[in-house]
């Protein structure tokens, strides 16, 4: 039996993965960006938006399981999708267009999106809405970071 939990962790994973369709020009216009000396942390990045879409999947999951099927919940299906696919657009998106103001526009509406997200599942659950604060920590750091990134090399903003 498919359940809730196996369908939104397939649809998390392959929206995730849909960020790894990068030429490696883009790829290597990033590498050779100057970058912040207290970027230090630059190697876990993924394994913290790992995680941080593992907990958007369960409070997903949690949304779901408390009504499955209703209008609303659809809804917030489709918000959570929403809010994935601009996070996971914010690399290629930047790196296509190499401009790191397109990926602080891009960032900034996530978190602006994923902030509503959380106010929508707030009523619904608190638990749903507590693992969406790992978003909504992490988020403006990344786009402190691309701010950071513009100020230093401004050629590339």
């Amino acid at each position: 039996m498919i359940t809730s939990e196996m369908i939104i962790g397939a649809i998390t994973f392959f929206v995730a993965i849909a960020s790894f369709f990068i030429t490696p020009r883009d790829v290597k216009w990033f590498g050779q960006l100057s970058r912040p000396q207290w970027l230090v942390f630059e190697p876990i990045i993924p394994l913290i938006w790992t995680v941080i879409f593992i907990c958007g999947a369960a409070s997903a999951n949690i949304v779901w399981q408390k009504n499955p099927g209703s209008i609303i919940t659809w809804l917030l299906m489709g918000l959570y999708l929403l809010v994935e696919i601009i996070t996971v657009a914010y690399i290629p998106l930047m790196l296509r267009f190499r401009s790191l103001k397109a990926g602080e526009i891009i960032g900034l509406t996530g978190l602006i999106t994923a902030i509503v997200l959380a106010i929508c599942v707030l009523p619904i659950s608190r638990l749903a809405a507590i693992l969406l604060i790992p978003y909504l920590v992490w988020s403006p750091v990344g786009a402190y970071t691309t701010e950071e990134l513009r100020q230093l090399n401004p050629e590339d903003a």
